[in-house]
């Protein structure tokens, strides 16, 4: 399967600790070598970078592991091809505009019988993957629900996480999908998060031999939420999430769960 990354943060915050370690299982210390991507939000607009190649010897992720880029809201994704071939056109996350913004997905799993997913609306897949098939069902789903963008958004991510059940009916399901304010989280059967906040510390990442202090980092009032499918650093607790539920995340701070 895939694995995912996000970063939730109340002030704009660089990934590259994070990302390194993740591009190493993306062919290295891992098997997804079938492409990776990053989605980077900047106030509403966002910046998204793929490539088909492996992301352990990528060019373009050496780029992004070098480049500083800010952000309070970041999803990316390396992937393991099963449904569909390695093609840029398949390779996560993906980007769809719902209610005047964009949205970004990214998926960790295998769905079966996904055609079955009603296409009526407005979204549609280009791509021949599930996961893409499923952004595009939730969307059209949230639209019959939401003609116009929700008042409340707390209730508009609970039905998402009902929606993110009946997936479940289809396969493995975890999910980062994020508007550049919300980071919502569904895990399905794996996957983990930890917040940092002051004080800081020093963090070790298990798949490359590179650690960081973020006190040196920081200032005492960021709050950083990273979530993974499986834990990036060897020195820090990481949370799992249980299985069929969802988390939302804003400005770092869980403002929403399944309870």
């Amino acid at each position: 399967m895939c694995e995912l990354l996000g970063m939730s943060a109340n002030v704009p915050t660089d990934i590259r600790f994070s990302f390194t370690g993740l591009m190493q299982r993306g062919g290295r210390t891992g098997p997804h070598r079938d492409g990776w991507g990053i989605t980077f939000y900047e106030d509403q607009g966002c910046r998204t970078i793929k490539d088909p190649a492996p992301c352990c010897d990528s060019p373009i992720a050496k780029l992004v592991q070098a480049c500083p880029i800010k952000s309070r809201a970041v999803i990316g994704h390396i992937r393991q091809a099963n449904r569909g071939p390695v093609a840029l056109k398949n390779t996560h996350p993906f980007t769809r505009e719902q209610w005047g913004r964009f949205w970004t997905f990214a998926h960790n799993g295998q769905l079966t019988d996904y055609q079955a997913l009603q296409q009526s609306g407005k979204h549609l897949p280009v791509g021949d993957t599930d996961s893409e098939t499923a952004f595009c069902w939730l969307l059209n789903e949230l639209d019959r629900k939401y003609p116009h963008k929700p008042a409340n958004m707390q209730a508009m991510f609970r039905y998402l996480g009902e929606l993110c059940l009946q997936l479940q009916q289809f396969g493995i399901v975890n999910i980062l999908l994020s508007d550049g304010d919300y980071l919502f989280s569904f895990c399905s059967n794996t996957l983990h998060w930890l917040t940092r906040r002051a004080p800081f510390g020093l963090a070790r990442l298990i798949d490359e031999d590179v650690a960081i202090d973020f006190n040196q980092e920081t200032t005492a009032n960021d709050v950083v939420t990273v979530i993974a499918t499986l834990p990036l650093t060897s020195n820090e607790q990481w949370h799992k999430m249980e299985a069929g539920y969802y988390l939302l995340f804003k400005n770092g701070e869980c403002v929403g769960d399944s309870a």
